[in-house]
């Protein structure tokens, strides 16, 4: 038996095949990118993705053609956040909002404002990026259109309507919508109520690794994978890569270093922390939940780089890592589409300080990478309490790939990176892992267990200081820069 994982992300769609010794066989990316048609906004079609999907599924297919015929589930990973509305023939009626769209940050402060204790029953305070701010906006904005809404889904969850002909979500990826009751993992009313939703346009919901329907026939068919495929009900892109790397117990920590950036802990319990910014949400697998300190930008900041230096990220990433000795001068804060924790400011932006005539490439790429490392220290601090210290930080996403950054991150946040073989495909890999539990129904522990650790990276004692340093001044020039992000974009 095989198992399909895909992955809807911001900058691309990751498909793999996995095999019963949960060895992969076939992996394909599919890339895309967001539209940002004004300030603050960031939008996609949602059926550039079922584009992406289909072509996965195809260039999957072409690699594999006999592990596509032992097919027998598949899973689900997406980006969160994001709010799809649909029509009453279960068609978008706009581009999708997505995780990183700002617009809505007056509806979340005046969430904040009327409704503050319900942060501690939905996990995290209101923030613009946030689904229910976004409707909100959205009805106050596009009124004709917020009329016409039958169904709000998360992006993922459009790819598995396609797939099976029903609008549901699972509770992972409703944690992050500003809806859910995260301790009783259903809708809650009191939320939906405070942001003037009415309940009838939120989607059933399903836990992770159970099996939700099957893929339609006729495209099935037309996919060329088998008939009665199961569909699993996936989940949010930070959950489903805990899963793909065994982060499910208690005090398990991980990074996933994507387009955007988390930094979460597994527990077993439900614990709200919204006045740290810190956001506590159900995990994918049933009866545990995780907390998460959330990065609008991660390894995208590299990409962005690349950009501006007619290069691309694994040149720069390659100039960065030739002798690197530590910080130097130049400093990036990675704000380009603002920053949820620990600053939950939208305005924030992109900062290059202290450039001299003899700056260049490799300086510009290193100041990017270890802005992106001092993000992660604000991020372990927020999720700081009395928990126990963290022994070992698995490292996933696209940014895994980088053995510098695993350094850097190693460095800055004084705890050893561990790295795996595939990381750089994590939630695609988990959302094949839950395919793999909806179709068995074997225990989670089993099927869940860390992948091949490729190396950890420990903390050096020279660098581990260094860092201090820059985080402090990193820190500084926000402090410093905040007012002028927010004359900048209106918030003053």
């Amino acid at each position: 038996m095989t198992y399909l994982g895909l992955d809807c992300g911001t900058s691309g769609l990751k498909a793999v095949l996995v095999g019963r010794s949960q060895r992969i066989l076939a992996a394909s990316l599919q890339a895309y990118a967001p539209d940002r048609p004004r300030p603050l906004w960031s939008e996609q079609d949602p059926k550039v993705w079922l584009g992406a999907m289909f072509a996965a599924i195809a260039d999957i297919k072409a690699q594999d053609p006999d592990g596509i015929d032992k097919l027998k589930a598949i899973g689900f990973s997406g980006q969160m956040h994001g709010a799809v509305v649909l029509g009453a023939d279960g068609q978008p009626l706009r581009p999708a909002m997505l995780h990183n769209d700002g617009r809505a940050f007056a509806e979340a402060a005046r969430l904040h404002a009327q409704h503050p204790e319900l942060a501690a029953i939905v996990g995290v305070k209101p923030m613009a990026g946030l689904t229910a701010p976004k409707l909100m906006w959205l009805k106050r904005h596009e009124p004709e259109l917020y009329d016409k809404i039958r169904c709000v889904l998360l992006p993922k969850d459009y790819l598995r309507l396609a797939l099976t002909g029903e609008n549901m979500t699972d509770v992972s990826d409703a944690a992050g919508t500003w809806w859910l009751d995260q301790a009783r993992r259903r809708w809650s009313p009191a939320a939906l109520a405070a942001s003037g939703v009415d309940p009838a346009i939120a989607p059933a919901l399903a836990e992770g690794s159970q099996a939700v329907g099957t893929i339609r026939a006729a495209l099935a068919d037309q996919l060329g994978l088998p008939r009665q495929t199961i569909v699993a009900a996936g989940g949010g892109d930070t959950a489903v890569g805990a899963v793909g790397i065994g982060a499910v117990r208690p005090g398990d920590a991980y990074i996933s270093l994507g387009t955007a950036m988390q930094f979460g802990v597994a527990a077993a319990q439900y614990r709200a922390a919204p006045e740290k910014l810190v956001h506590s949400f159900a995990h994918a697998l049933p009866r545990r939940w995780y907390r998460m300190a959330a990065m609008l930008t991660g390894a995208s900041a590299l990409a962005f780089a690349a950009r501006l230096t007619g290069s691309t990220p694994e040149e720069l990433e390659r100039e960065a890592a030739r002798d690197y000795k530590g910080p130097g001068e130049l400093i990036f804060l990675p704000y380009l589409s603002g920053e949820r924790t620990p600053h939950d400011d939208p305005h924030a932006r992109g900062v290059f300080f202290g450039m001299s005539p003899s700056t260049g490439r490799a300086e510009v790429a290193r100041a990017v990478m270890e802005g992106v490392a001092c993000a992660l220290v604000d991020a372990r601090d927020a999720l700081a309490d009395a928990q126990a210290p963290l022994t070992q930080i698995g490292l996933v996403g696209g940014g895994a790939r980088s053995a510098l950054w695993a350094r850097m991150i190693a460095c800055a946040v004084g705890s050893p990176v561990a790295r795996y073989a595939g990381g750089e495909t994590g939630p695609a890999f988990g959302a094949a892992r839950l395919a793999r539990l909806a179709a068995t129904g074997e225990a989670a522990e089993a099927a869940c267990a860390p992948p091949e650790v490729a190396d950890v990276t420990a903390p050096e004692a020279g660098l581990a200081g260094a860092f201090a340093e820059r985080v402090a001044r990193f820190r500084d020039l926000y402090k410093a820069l905040k007012p002028e992000f927010a004359k900048a974009g209106g918030g003053a």
